[in-house]
């Protein structure tokens, strides 16, 4: 079993009926590639769902495909540049699909009028990956000198004063 890494995958993609398997293929075969075979499934599906839903309802096919790997977390992310697409009426019954299908999901808007819908999928504690360990870093400390001079202060006798104190 190979130790987790942070991945990053980005696709973008022309939607039509034909495309759907391509992208589909193209997904689950970096999944298996970083070893989330148990995740192929409901990615490749909500994925198969959003661009059928784009594919449908907008105007613009233009689409844009992330995947982020963080060792425990796997979030898929489509963004669609249709100004007129409205998630709330065309795109209702996908969502519901996502929402079912996933551990998290949003939807968000961009400055450019884009709008990118998102869901995460975590990895089981069967099903994980062990996350890749670091070394404990050194750090800089200032050492004492042991033992070490009392700092005199008024009002104390010249013995006291001038004895050692272990630290």
């Amino acid at each position: 079993m190979k130790t987790a890494e942070p991945c990053y995958y980005h696709l973008d993609v022309e939607v039509c009926p034909e495309r759907v398997g391509q992208v589909e293929r193209i997904l689950a075969a970096h999944l298996r590639l970083w070893d989330l075979e148990h995740l192929v499934g409901p990615v490749c599906h909500g994925t198969e769902v959003l661009l059928r839903a784009i594919d449908e309802h907008a105007t613009d096919k233009r689409a844009v495909i992330e995947m982020w790997w963080n060792g425990q977390h796997l979030i898929t992310a489509i963004a669609e540049h249709d100004r007129d697409l409205r998630p709330d009426r065309e795109l209702r019954g996908c969502l519901a699909w996502i929402a079912a299908l996933s551990d998290g999901w949003g939807c968000c808007a961009t400055d450019t009028g884009a709008k990118i819908i998102w869901f995460s999928r975590r990895a089981r504690s069967c099903e994980g990956v062990p996350l890749v360990s670091t070394g404990p870093a050194p750090t800089l400390r200032e050492v004492r000198q042991v033992p070490r001079v009392v700092p005199s202060f008024a009002g104390a006798t010249g013995r006291a004063r001038d004895s050692l104190v272990n630290v």
